[in-house]
């Protein structure tokens, strides 16, 4: 130790007294009710190197001086405050990975980029215990350092001090009882952390820690939140079968944490590799270049070329924008892909999710509501306490989730997902915990047909009908803002080239056995050393880590402006589009029957503009990037059949005004016969207004479910 522990105490004072004097005045007028004094590591580092150097090195005893130092100028100025005393913005040579931390950096003050995983409810812990000496009546304070055990006092002040000498425990004159009401107390909380997942190697798993949180640093971390975590870590003695034995296990005391301010600090971006990302975006092709470098091994043609491009624009984004008064309005873009098997889904998704800068990837086969939002769960390092245990989509926050199997999750655990994809927001309260967790991220879904494959679609026939085959409920389609249909259909060039295609990738790939005995290299740490590659079929793309740098450099600095051009453009189809279908398809009454487009789709024509413009480093979104947006726009809507909105509601208009109808003539026949309507004199009256008798059993039936109608006889039916 360059300076003993002992000596800290003038530094500290010295320390206090010069730079710190207006945080003191602030602490003195109790506005906060813990208080708390916080040191950016470079002021301690800049008033004595030497003396910054032995807080990283003794940070328990050297902080512990300094908080008494602080609390005796507090009480020389009369007041007597628990003070707090924090030490944050470590340098980087103390940063260190989870898994790297072992017996050199225990009792050392390191920090360590992870994600809150997991936090526990709170419990209180006595800090400061006071006990009362039966023999004298007099009081002393014991400091608990260690939160497992309670430290009791083995003997009475001495008679200098009041007290009177004399031994506790057996054999002793003494016994001391806790009073409760003078010592001292402070919320304690535990969390789980881990390492990032972009900083763990491929097939790794990401280190894990648990995290003992006090006082002011409670409550202030959520699951999936990305913090610097400036901590000390301690060892405890393993315990098997209540013996301890010479292995320990390490935990960590939280000094101080960071919340990341900046998106994406976690990838590093050179000067010489910004510069490159500066030049292509002046690309004229850089669209096509885009769309190219999303699954190149995929061969692209028809649908799919429209699908890489969405892909694309939703790892770029719109906007998320914060309103006047408290509301938001996401920027992340949705997207549903259903399609029959084999024509890669799932190849798509994972691709994305590696590509996007903290893309997470989840089977909807293997993975419950809880897993997707957040858990309550009962775990030993909380003691036995309810934890609440992050799921994917705040795992995911400002970043992708994919998931596959989309129709094999419940019905249940798929409600679950409404406000998250909406509101970008998971209220949970479970256990115990009430807490509100950011799930800022774009959602990309794919989903299977139920019977196999899909049935085939008659042209002009909206997707919705294919949405209902793969067993999902029509509402939670307008959550999306892009759905697309792949169906495997049989063209002759079309399948030539896609065998091509796959034999030419095939006899390119480098043999895994090679690989693992380092006979060949890795092409994908290959990969990480080019910027443009050329794929197969000659078609140029960007490699994938260097378009994780590019869509992370331009989410970083570039944040789209809408201007009244893009705004008259997209106006004017929107109005467009309301009044067509408005003005060809009425009712009796003069009111329209199908709801062409909706505020919700206006929405997603301008996250896709905005997603454009930040494809090509824009602070301004021009008409071109409105173009494209409504191009893209436009094709998966005539391409899925989407003419009336409201089928994403389950019924149309149209619809249920024809269940008005039927439901009315019932109606009608039952007061003329007395509550009972035969079946043949609905379907009479039913085919006057041109309403087939498919529809009126499809109607009755949903009466009749719906408790509406009862079926006294056969072929009968009454009002309930």
């Amino acid at each position: 130790m360059t300076m003993a522990a002992h000596d800290s105490s003038a530094r500290w004072k010295t320390f206090f007294l010069e730079a710190k004097e207006t945080e003191i005045f602030t602490l003195l007028s109790k506005q906060s009710p813990t208080p708390t004094l916080s040191i950016p590591f470079h002021e301690l580092q800049a008033f004595d190197p030497d003396f910054a150097e032995d807080i990283l090195q003794f940070p328990r005893q050297i902080l512990n001086t300094g908080k008494d130092t602080l609390r005796e100028i507090c009480r020389e100025r009369g007041e007597d405050l628990d003070v707090i005393l924090r030490v944050g913005e470590l340098p980087r040579d103390s940063r260190r990975a989870i898994r790297e931390i072992g017996s050199s950096d225990i009792e050392k003050l390191r920090s360590s980029d992870v994600q809150v995983i997991k936090i526990s409810e709170i419990k209180p812990r006595m800090h400061i215990a006071a006990f009362q000496c039966e023999a004298c009546g007099v009081t002393q304070e014991i400091i608990q350092n260690n939160e497992r055990e309670l430290i009791e006092p083995i003997r009475c002040l001495p008679t200098d001090q009041g007290g009177c000498g004399e031994n506790a425990g057996r054999g002793g004159a003494t016994r001391f009882n806790l009073v409760f009401n003078v010592s001292r107390l402070i919320n304690n909380q535990w969390i789980e952390i881990q390492e990032l997942p972009e900083s763990v190697e491929s097939g790794a798993q990401p280190g894990r820690a648990k995290v003992l949180l006090e006082g002011d640093l409670v409550n202030k971390h959520l699951p999936g939140q990305r913090i610097v975590a400036n901590m000390i870590p301690v060892v405890y003695s393993e315990v098997i079968k209540n013996k301890k034995t010479p292995m320990f296990d390490i935990i960590y005391h939280l000094i101080s944490s960071e919340h990341e301010s900046v998106p994406f600090t976690e990838i590093k971006i050179t000067d010489e590799e910004q510069e490159e990302i500066l030049a292509i975006s002046q690309r004229e092709d850089l669209l096509r270049l885009m769309q190219n470098s999303i699954a190149p091994s995929i061969f692209s043609t028809g649908v799919m070329n429209f699908v890489k491009r969405s892909l694309a624009l939703q790892l770029f984004g719109g906007v998320s924008r914060k309103n006047s008064d408290g509301t938001r309005t996401r920027g992340d873009i949705h997207i549903l892909i259903m399609g029959d098997p084999g024509v890669a889904k799932s190849q798509l998704l994972t691709y994305v999710s590696e590509l996007s800068p903290r893309g997470k990837f989840a089977s909807g086969g293997g993975v419950s509501g809880a897993g997707l939002t957040a858990a309550a769960v009962r775990d030993t390092f909380a003691d036995g306490r309810f934890s609440l245990e992050a799921g994917v989509l705040p795992l995911s926050d400002r970043g992708l989730a994919a998931i596959d199997e989309f129709d094999k999750i419940s019905d249940d655990d798929r409600k679950v997902m409404h406000p998250a994809m909406e509101q970008q927001r998971i209220d949970i309260s479970k256990g115990g915990i009430t807490a509100s967790l950011p799930s800022r991220c774009a959602i990309i879904a794919a989903a299977n047909p139920k019977d196999g494959r899909f049935s085939n679609r008659a042209a002009n026939t909206s997707v919705i009908r294919s949405f209902k085959e793969t067993g999902l409920e029509a509402p939670l389609a307008s959550r999306f803002d892009i759905i697309w249909m792949m169906r495997d259909e049989v063209k002759a060039e079309n399948d030539e080239m896609i065998a091509k295609h796959i034999l030419r990738s095939r006899t390119r790939g480098v043999p895994e056995a090679l690989i693992d005995e380092f006979v060949a290299m890795d092409p994908v740490e290959e990969d990480k050393e080019q910027i443009i590659k050329e794929g197969v079929d000659g078609t140029e793309h960007l490699s994938q880590s260097f378009l994780r740098k590019y869509i992370a450099f331009a989410k970083r600095n570039y944040h789209p402006n809408i201007d009244q051009d893009v705004m008259a453009l997209i106006l004017e189809y929107y109005v467009q589009e309301r009044q067509s279908y408005g003005r060809e398809d009425t009712d009796e009454g003069g009111e329209s029957n199908v709801v062409p487009i909706t505020a919700r789709a206006l929405e997603a024509l301008i996250r896709l503009t905005e997603a454009h413009a930040r494809m090509f480093l824009r602070e301004d979104a021009t008409a071109e990037d409105a173009k494209v947006a409504l191009a893209v726009f436009k094709h998966w809507r005539e391409e899925s059949g989407i003419e009336d909105e409201s089928e994403f509601s389950g019924t149309s208009v149209k619809q249920r005004n024809i269940s008005v109808i039927v439901k009315n003539l019932i109606r009608d026949i039952c007061t003329e016969n007395g509550n009972v309507a035969t079946i043949s004199a609905i379907y009479n009256r039913a085919l006057a207004k041109k309403i087939d008798e498919s529809t009126v059993d499809r109607i009755i039936q949903q009466m009749r479910t719906s408790g509406i109608l009862f079926q006294p006889k056969n072929d009968e039916y009454s009002f309930a």
